[in-house]
């Protein structure tokens, strides 16, 4: 078994579109390597800072997210002169493993499929955010009282009925 601690700059594009990591940001892993009989299973913690915008009031965000990760990154198969054999298993169950190269494992895949799934799908900036006003796109939190007066299409005939009377008056 080992330990490993490391810092390296966020890839380009792990996140979703109203949140993600900013590319060339610093990610934070600390891991442990442990020696099993199919390969190398990976456990630990990563720790990635977000920036997005609200889904809700649109003002830009930023939190800090730390993610599990744990993977088993399995040997190539390989013959009785270390060349690589082809399995007879299924190709959905090969794409679902992770591989070791040599003696490198890649982190990037599994740490962009674990920061993708920890994701808010709608991030806003606090719980109680009153969003904009989905009439003019005002901003609620500027002015709690906002309101439009709109009067539903369908009573729109009743209310023009309701006005007949008062031009009859008129008119008299």
């Amino acid at each position: 078994m080992s330990q490993v601690s490391l810092t390296a700059a966020a890839p380009a594009g792990i996140g979703i579109m109203s949140i993600g990591v900013p590319e060339g940001s610093e990610i934070e892993c600390d891991v442990r390597l442990e020696s099993v009989i199919e390969g190398v299973l990976v456990s630990g913690t990563a720790r990635v800072q977000l920036t997005g915008e609200c889904s809700r009031c649109l003002d830009p965000i930023s939190d800090e997210l730390e993610i599990d990760l744990q993977e088993l990154y399995v040997y190539e198969e390989t013959d009785a002169r270390g060349r690589p054999v082809e399995s007879a298993e299924s190709d959905a169950e090969v794409d679902e493993e992770r591989h070791l190269v040599g003696d490198h494992l890649d982190l990037e895949p599994l740490l962009r499929d674990a920061v993708v799934l920890d994701l808010p799908l709608a991030p806003v900036c606090r719980d109680d955010c009153p969003g904009l006003c989905p009439h003019c796109g005002f901003r609620l939190e500027d002015d709690p009282e906002h309101h439009h007066d709109v009067i539903d299409p369908r009573w729109a005939a009743l209310g023009a009925l309701g006005a007949m009377p008062d031009q009859e008056k008129e008119e008299d």
